[in-house]
């Protein structure tokens, strides 16, 4: 595996880096240090065929502009303090009651509205015995967002051999915080400016989290006999007549123990061949399938809309500071977080 740095840009004194990983059989991945943002990832269909596979920008400062920060929707992004909801941004720690930013309705996602996605992250390339890793380095300082506790975070980005891109996930704090670090990559096998609605899926979990008002009430049900069991292979666009208008964007509780690097999810694309394999220590993932993308963004080869990408944000459970029966998401000095997802590629 290989690592260059191919973009360099100096913007309001800040460095904004893009690299590339390469291996032998042709995989490139780009991340900038904006947001440790994946930005592209290619591979290879049946036919030996390289084509994009995941919704980015064309350029890093593009992640930084504004109008997209007005209306984000995380393309590729490493977002944090905390992935997705926590309810009317506030929760209770060792009983102080700490309130967050919202920045969705009433409701705090992804960190706030100034939260990791747009933060330029600390970036080297650094040698290991497996080789090149890429690593992202980024401070958390106490209050941010409402958040308690100084929080150092790093980031490992590493392409194997075998085509799979590991994410190592280490964070620390010095005080007691909510912690629950993911990536947001929207991924399109197809190749092509297609929607992802044929696109088979299988999902490794028994039961999801119900909500209401886009935050889970607390409990956890089996998915049998819903449109959210995935033990066997299901279109996306199979049983959306069974769901909200707005598709699948609902956390599935994933079968085993947390901390162990298990298979999550599995995607074929049945007109290129590609298949993706998600794997996670963590104890849930979000399966999102982009309902709210609306063509506001795009690249030079297509416009990002409705059911163009779809989402396995692997993470701890949706508002779980707010529900003690849901696996603990509270970093401590003692305790630190530290977790890997890796997304596999391979074609048939």
């Amino acid at each position: 595996m290989k690592i260059e740095k191919i973009q360099q840009t100096d913007l309001r004194n800040q460095e904004l880096k893009l690299f590339k990983l390469t291996n032998p059989n042709g995989t490139i991945i780009n991340i900038t240090n904006i947001g440790a943002t994946i930005t592209s990832i290619k591979t290879k269909d049946r036919n030996g065929k390289l084509s994009e596979t995941v919704l980015g920008f064309d350029k890093p400062e593009e992640y930084l502009s504004e109008r997209y920060l007005k209306n984000c929707v995380y393309f590729g992004a490493t977002v944090g303090r905390f992935a997705n909801r926590i309810a009317k941004g506030k929760f209770e720690l060792n009983g102080k009651t700490y309130k967050l930013n919202q920045n969705n309705g009433h409701h705090h996602l992804h960190g706030g509205p100034n939260g990791f996605h747009q933060k330029v992250w600390d970036a080297r390339i650094e040698e290991t015995d497996a080789g090149q890793a890429l690593v992202m380095n980024l401070t958390s300082p106490d209050k941010e967002e409402g958040y308690p506790g100084n929080l150092e975070v790093e980031v490992r980005f590493f392409l194997s051999n075998e085509n799979e891109l590991i994410i190592d996930y280490h964070a620390k704090s010095d005080a007691p915080t909510p912690v629950n670090l993911t990536n947001h990559s929207y991924f399109n096998l197809s190749g092509k400016d297609t929607d992802i609605l044929d696109h088979e899926v299988m999902i490794f979990s028994d039961e999801y989290t119900p909500k209401q008002d886009d935050v889970p009430i607390g409990d956890i049900v089996p998915t049998k006999d819903t449109p959210f069991d995935f033990q066997e292979f299901h279109k996306v666009g199979e049983r959306l007549n069974h769901l909200p208008r707005e598709g699948y964007d609902h956390n599935l509780v994933i079968n085993g123990d947390e901390g162990d690097l298990r298979r999550a999810a599995v995607v074929k694309d049945p007109h290129s061949g590609r298949i993706l394999e998600v794997y996670t220590t963590m104890p849930g993932m979000q399966f999102y399938t982009g309902y709210f993308l609306d063509g506001s963004f795009g690249n030079s080869e297509k416009k990002f809309g409705p059911f163009s990408g779809m989402c396995f944000e692997t993470q701890y459970f949706p508002d779980s500071p707010n529900h003690p029966a849901f696996p603990s998401s509270i970093v401590t000095p003692e305790n630190p977080f530290i977790h890997t997802t890796v997304f596999k590629f391979n074609a048939e």
